[in-house]
C-alpha cells in the first residue's frame, strides 16, 4: 500500500541558519585591534626609573628655568618634582595668579629648579620631556601640561609615560623628531642633576620647596601666603641707588653753567 503524498517536493521546510559571517568579521577586527594595541604598548620605551649620578661628577651650573625679569626686586625659586601632587597643586592653583600679579608686574621673577624625588619612578622622564621642550622654546608650555596630566602618566597608572609626553609634544607643535631624540638620549640629565644638587646644597628635602629672598619655605603655597613672603622679602631688599644728576657740585662735579665757584 502506497503512503499518502507528502505535498510539494516531498520534504518539510527546514529552519534557515543565521549568517554568522559579520559576527566573526567583527570579532576578527576587535582581536586585531587589541593585538595592535598590545604591540604598540610593548614598543613604547619603559620609564627610565630613578636616575643616579655619581656624587663626585662635575656638573654644569645650576640654572633652572627663569620666568620674568632676572633683575626683579624679589627672586622666587621653586625646587619641584613633576610627579609630586603638591607641586601639581601649586602649579595649577597658585601659579597662574603668581604669573599675572607678581611676575608680569615686575615685582618678582620665578625660577623652576628640577628636584626629582627617588620615590617617583616616572619623574625623571617628565623632567627630560620638559628640558627637551625648553630646547625648542616651550618649557613653560610643557611644564603646564605635565602638571595638568599627572593623573595620566604617574607611576601608579603606567610604567610607560612617554606615550603621554609624546602626545603633549605633538599638541605643542614641537619638532617631534628632535624632541624624541633629545628625550631618548637623556641629553639634559646632568643639567637636571645640577639643579637637584643645588637643592641638596640648600637643604631641600621635600617638594615643593621655595626660596624667597633669604627664606626657605616648604610645602605648596596659596597666592595670599606667597604674596606675603614676597612683600616681606621686598621690604628687606636693599634700595636701588638714587640717580644723581651730572654736574652736581655737592659731589665735586663741574659747576652748573652760569654759576661761578
Amino acid at each position: 500500500m502506497k503512503g499518502a503524498p507528502q505535498g510539494s517536493g516531498g520534504k518539510k521546510p527546514g529552519i534557515r541558519e543565521p549568517n554568522r559571517t559579520p559576527f566573526y568579521v567583527l570579532l576578527g577586527v576587535i582581536a586585531a585591534g587589541a593585538a595592535g594595541f598590545i604591540v604598540f604598548q610593548a614598543m613604547q620605551a619603559k620609564s627610565s626609573g630613578v636616575v643616579t649620578i655619581d656624587p663626585n661628577m662635575k656638573l654644569p651650573d645650576a640654572s633652572g628655568y627663569l620666568m620674568g625679569n632676572p633683575a626683579a626686586p624679589v627672586q622666587i625659586l621653586e625646587f619641584a618634582d613633576f610627579e609630586c601632587p603638591a607641586c601639581g597643586s601649586f602649579a595649577t592653583l597658585t601659579e597662574p595668579d603668581m604669573r599675572k600679579r607678581l611676575v608680569e608686574t615686575g615685582l618678582a621673577s620665578f625660577r623652576f629648579m628640577d628636584y626629582p624625588l627617588p620615590i617617583h619612578a616616572n619623574t625623571w622622564d617628565a623632567h627630560f620631556a620638559a628640558a627637551c621642550a625648553n630646547e625648542q622654546g616651550k618649557f613653560w608650555e610643557m611644564h603646564d601640561q605635565l602638571f595638568a596630566t599627572q593623573d595620566q602618566w604617574n607611576t601608579q597608572v603606567t610604567s610607560r609615560p612617554k606615550t603621554v609626553f609624546t602626545r603633549i609634544a605633538r599638541s605643542l607643535l614641537l619638532d617631534e623628531a628632535k624632541w624624541d631624540e633629545c628625550y631618548s638620549s637623556q641629553r639634559y640629565k646632568l643639567n637636571i642633576a645640577a639643579n637637584q644638587r643645588e637643592g641638596d646644597r640648600r637643604m631641600v628635602s621635600s617638594t615643593p620647596t621655595f626660596v624667597i629672598g633669604d627664606k626657605v619655605i616648604r610645602g605648596a603655597l596659596g597666592f595670599d601666603e606667597l604674596k606675603a613672603w614676597v612683600d616681606s622679602a621686598a621690604a628687606r631688599a636693599p634700595s636701588p641707588p638714587v640717580a644723581v644728576p651730572s654736574g652736581d657740585t655737592a659731589l665735586g662735579g663741574a659747576a652748573p653753567a652760569g654759576r661761578k665757584n
